[in-house]
């Protein structure tokens, strides 16, 4: 789709946990807009969003946003209701895939391996463990791996996990308790119905958490995956149909922790991230740059999908 010359809100910022992420993803996209010719409004989301955008007068938003209320389906809402095509999954979808446990529900009836496990009340971590350790407590609608803790035997949270420690419990009332799977780091980004390439992620020390994602330096990025061709295509496999499943629209990822020691038995997808990083360091952009599409190209790319998508006349998601 060829794209004419545009205004373009990029809706950035917010005041989730990934504020300055959104802020870093957004100016991204602002800036390859305005390099291929179109009239970008920036917009830090504030309580006055609908008023804002309404004097914008936009032809397409660009959501940049990341965490709730942007990744939720509340702003997609409020997009449906003012008659403003914007990018990225519909409010149903972005309801679901928030939320690691109807994610879950939605996915693995389908035949898509993700980890058991439960959610839980934080108050009952003080007392018992809800799982045999090393388990993984994260909350149940953040993403950017934001309050994930793994718990093991020697690790200093406790035995049970104390009050005190830092960690979930501190923010959170309700958590996901998973097994922990051992093995390595992978993601898959599908783009206009195509799953693109697998990335494996090895961070320098630790895990692949919140500072390991948007720190330069501190994850090595390899891409493509060095992996076995059958788990390769079971990561594109899974991704295409977790999107295709859940109603994605533009661009979703799709990452997963792969036991090395048991072959494709052993791939699990965590989680699926419908409007996922746009920074310097962020996956999607560079699965693109591997497939031919720069970064503009990719942008332009998503801003097209959503054009498309408004005037099908199908609704969203």
């Amino acid at each position: 789709m060829s794209l004419p010359k545009l205004h373009v809100v990029v809706l950035m910022g917010g005041w989730s946990n990934e504020r300055e992420v959104s802020l870093m993803s957004g100016e991204g996209v602002a800036r390859a807009l305005e390099s291929r010719g179109h009239r970008v409004t920036r917009l830090d989301m504030d309580r006055d969003v609908a008023l804002r955008l309404t004097e914008a007068k936009p032809d397409v938003v660009f959501n940049a946003l990341h965490g709730s209320p942007g990744e939720d389906g509340t702003v997609q809402g409020m997009l449906d209701l003012m008659g403003l095509p914007y990018t990225h999954s519909g409010l149903a979808t972005s309801v679901i895939a928030i939320d690691k446990e109807l994610t879950k529900q939605a996915l693995v009836p389908h035949g898509i391996p993700m980890p058991g496990g439960r959610i839980v009340e934080t108050e009952e971590l003080f007392e018992r463990d809800p799982l045999p350790r090393p388990y993984v407590l994260k909350p149940v609608n953040e993403g950017s791996s934001v309050g994930v803790a793994i718990v093991t035997d020697d690790g200093n949270y406790g035995n049970p996990i104390s009050r005190e420690a830092k960690g979930p419990w501190n923010d959170f009332g309700r958590l996901l308790a998973e097994p922990f799977i051992r093995g390595r780091e992978l993601t898959t980004a599908v783009l206009a119905d195509k799953a693109l390439m697998v990335t494996e992620l090895r961070p320098k020390s630790g895990f692949y958490d919140f500072d390991a994602k948007y720190t330069d330096g501190m994850t090595e990025h390899v891409c493509p995956a060095e992996i076995p061709e059958d788990v390769a295509e079971a990561c594109k496999e899974f991704a295409l149909r977790a999107h295709r499943l859940l109603g994605c629209r533009g661009t979703s990822r799709s990452d997963f922790r792969w036991d090395d020691a048991r072959g494709v038995e052993g791939l699990f997808l965590l989680e699926v991230n419908t409007q996922p990083g746009m920074t310097p360091l962020s996956l999607v952009p560079e699965q693109a740059r591997h497939m031919g599409l720069d970064y503009a190209d990719l942008v332009e790319a998503i801003v097209a999908d959503a054009l498309a998508d408004a005037g099908s006349g199908e609704g969203r998601p």
